[in-house]
């Protein structure tokens, strides 16, 4: 029986260590989704454009789909700012190279020079490319 209890307590440790082995890439993805949102409203191009995957889709709640260079474009020319953005709750889960973060929150701007304020849940998923991680997905849905 101490056999036993020694084992499983060697596995459990095991697999508490394993879990936490997610735990740093968690935590920083999460914190470069939420600086990617403080870029989104400081309109920092550059920095927007370096952490897109050169295939990433950005789908929008109403069914709008940019790609990479088409978000881009239009953070430019200003048809689409982004003015606020509150998340009231974001998660961070990690799968061997990539990492999904979900989350919860309010976003206000204008597409076409007409306001919109809406709360929002959204997905979006990062896959590490080389030294560094790259937005692949992002989908969001309105919420009521």
């Amino acid at each position: 029986m101490a056999k036993f209890l020694t084992v499983t307590g060697i596995l459990l440790c095991f697999a508490l260590w394993a879990a936490g082995q997610n735990a740093p890439a968690e935590k920083y993805v999460k914190a470069f989704s939420e600086t990617k949102n403080r870029w989104l409203i400081e309109n920092r191009i550059d920095s927007i454009s370096n952490m897109l995957d050169s295939r990433c889709l950005f789908m929008h709640s109403n069914g709008w789909t940019q790609n990479a260079e088409e978000l881009v474009k239009d953070l430019q020319s200003k048809m689409l700012v982004y003015q606020k953005i509150t998340v009231s709750e974001s998660q961070a889960r990690q799968y061997e190279s990539m990492v999904i973060v979900t989350g919860k929150g309010r976003f206000e701007g204008t597409v076409d020079g007409k306001a919109f304020n809406m709360q929002l849940m959204y997905t979006e998923v990062f896959v590490k490319r080389k030294n560094s991680w790259k937005l692949v997905s992002r989908q969001s849905t309105k919420l009521e």
